[in-house]
This record gives structure tokens, C-alpha cells and sequence, in this order.
């Protein structure tokens, strides 16, 4: 296993990460991901061990905290061989005082969180979402407060806005707050927004991409294709309504693209787009999930091979849509380019 820096901190990562969102699955969205019990979770574990992924991602929310408790039940007895990244800030009930990033709020959570999880410190805590309501100062002072009693190690967020990390990221400097070290991002081959600023973003600020949905929300599975009703199974049955779209015919561009090199490589369509993204800049580690152990032994073919130069241009044109503005001179207009070359 190929491990990384966190964006600008000493915390090294794996390039493979573990989501445990499938573990204690319940509910209209997670029921749909998986339901692994604390048995199945410590086999899990242990697969992922021997291969060299020592980072599991979690979330409070994640099936009500059932996630984090499977995930503290699976790791007993070896917290020190094991890095834990969870999440707050979304909605834990209907109260104003379980949902946002309020001191108080961000305090009762974590206390919460590492009561689940069996542990006394989180190696990486992230904000879910971005709280408006709830000054910027409040939230990092409220963080650098955790993480001197020992709480937390390292901080990060996921699913900002360029400027929300921005600005965050300046206070912290300004008032010797800690700087946030990730970003816990959407990006697939069938989802490339991360790249017009989030991306630009994190190479500029050290900021080290952690990417959800790497499969684009099961749709680069290989068991969709260009012609073929939507397998009786799939899970995007039940969730394609929760996750990011995308457009039918862009989808089977991308799939065929992958599809042909899947052939060339000898590799599954799901450890080629993994492994695409393992090329790009700024990523740190490409969070897998799996409800069994053949899934999960299936994504960890991902590593360990590369892409030609060859077959990453072929994804790569396949994949590429225009840029929203005002991105999207900089990729057509040729002085545009010569002052802002892309990152990618």
C-alpha cells in the first residue's frame, strides 16, 4: 500500500481508505448500502489490516451513529494500528441544538462520537457540511479547543464551497487556529467538478483530497451498460435520488471509455476508475466501500499497477465536460490558459 501525506501535515495516509457506511446500514439511504454487524465489520477490518489500509471513515450520521458503534466494536483491541476519520455537523434529530457546528453542538458531538467508537481522541475530525449560522471563529476556536485537551489529532471538512474553505483557512492563520488538512470530496470520473477550484484550491493551501463515491454512486460499478436496463439489484434502485447526477449519455461516454480499457489492462471496471483517480492531483486517499469481503477484495486491486499515459488521456477525454464560468475561458481562450494553467 502507496502512502501519502494529508495535505500539509505530517499525517500519513493510505492511498485506499475504508468507508464504513455500510456498517449497521439502516434507513432509506444507508439500508441500501449495507448492514455489515460487528462480526462481518472485524472481518472486514481485518482484510483491509493485511492489505495496508489503516484508515476507516465514519460519520455520526451515518445510520444514527450505528456506524461509528460497529466500527469501534470491530477495532477493539488494536485502536493504536488504526486511524479513524469521522464527521459532524449534519442533522442528528429536529432539535436546533442537533444540527450546525456550534460550540456547543461540536462539543456534544464529539464527546458523543468517541463514546461510540470506543476511543478517547479522533485522528481526523471533519465538518459534513458547511454551518452559515454559526461564525467561522466560533467553529475553529471551538476546534482548536478539542484538539488541545487531546480530542482530536488532525481537523478537516467536506463538501465546501471554495470560499468557505478559504476563508476558514485564512482565520485559522490569522488567529493560529488549526489549519484544515483535508477535504472529504465527491469526484469521479462521471463527477469532475472538484477540479475547476476545489482542486486549485488544495494544491495552493495543502489541503489533501479524501474522495467519496469514487464509483460515481455505483454507477461505475461495471454492471451498468450502454443498452441495458439498470440490474434488478442495484442499489441505485432505491438511491440515485440522494446522490449527484449525472447525464445518461455522459455516463455511457465515460463507461465505454472504461469498458475498452478495463479489456486492454486486465483489470475490473471499478479498480480502473479507482486507480484513475490515484493519478490526480491533490487526492491523498480514494475511500472504498463494500458490503462483502469480494467487493472489498475486488477495490484493493486498484492499487499496486498504473494507468499508461495512453489509457489515462483516453478517460480523460471521455470524461471531460465544459466548465461552468467563469472557468471555462481559462481552458478555451489561449491567454486566459498562459495566466492560469489548469491543475489538472
Amino acid at each position: 500500500m502507496d502512502y501519502r501525506p494529508l495535505g500539509a501535515s505530517g499525517l500519513k495516509v493510505p492511498a485506499l481508505s475504508f468507508g464504513a457506511g455500510t456498517f449497521g446500514g439502516s434507513g432509506p439511504l444507508f439500508g441500501h448500502w449495507g448492514n455489515s454487524d460487528a462480526k462481518e465489520a472485524r472481518r472486514l477490518v481485518d482484510i483491509c489490516l493485511e492489505a495496508g489500509v489503516n484508515l476507516f471513515d465514519t460519520a455520526d450520521v451515518y445510520s444514527n451513529g450505528a456506524s461509528e458503534e460497529v466500527l469501534g466494536e470491530a477495532i477493539k483491541g488494536r485502536r493504536d494500528a488504526v486511524l479513524i476519520s469521522t464527521k459532524t455537523s449534519l442533522p442528528m434529530g429536529d432539535g436546533p441544538a442537533n444540527w450546525g457546528s456550534s460550540r456547543s453542538r461540536l462539543i456534544r458531538s464529539v464527546d458523543a462520537a468517541l463514546k461510540r467508537l470506543g476511543t478517547d481522541y479522533i485522528d481526523l475530525l471533519q465538518l459534513h457540511a458547511f454551518d452559515a449560522s454559526t461564525p467561522i471563529e466560533e467553529v475553529l476556536s471551538t476546534l482548536d479547543h478539542l484538539v488541545r485537551s487531546g480530542k482530536l489529532r488532525y481537523v478537516g471538512v467536506s463538501n465546501f464551497s471554495g470560499w468557505q474553505v478559504m476563508k476558514s483557512l485564512g482565520l485559522a492563520e490569522k488567529h493560529g487556529y488549526p489549519r484544515y488538512v483535508a477535504h472529504q470530496v465527491y469526484y469521479s470520473l462521471v463527477g469532475r467538478d472538484y477540479e475547476w477550484e476545489l482542486m486549485p484550491l488544495g494544491l495552493d493551501q495543502g489541503v489533501g483530497a479524501l474522495v467519496w463515491s469514487p464509483l460515481g454512486w455505483g454507477r461505475l460499478t461495471g454492471k451498468i451498460r450502454r443498452g441495458k436496463p439498470l440490474p434488478e439489484k442495484s442499489r441505485l434502485h432505491g438511491t440515485a435520488d440522494f446522490g449527484p447526477p449525472v447525464e445518461d449519455e455522459q455516463l455511457f461516454k465515460v463507461i465505454d471509455a472504461l469498458e475498452a480499457v478495463a479489456a486492454e489492462a486486465g483489470k475490473t471496471v471499478p479498480q480502473i476508475a479507482i486507480n484513475w483517480l490515484l493519478q490526480r492531483p491533490t487526492v491523498a486517499s480514494v475511500i472504498i466501500g463494500a458490503r462483502n469481503e469480494e467487493q472489498l477484495r475486488q477495490n484493493l486491486g486498484a492499487v499496486g499497477w498504473a494507468l499508461t499515459a495512453e489509457q489515462i488521456a483516453a478517460l480523460d477525454e471521455a470524461s471531460a465536460v465544459t466548465a461552468p464560468y467563469p472557468y471555462f475561458p481559462y481552458r478555451r481562450q489561449e491567454g486566459f490558459a498562459r495566466l492560469n494553467p489548469p491543475a489538472v
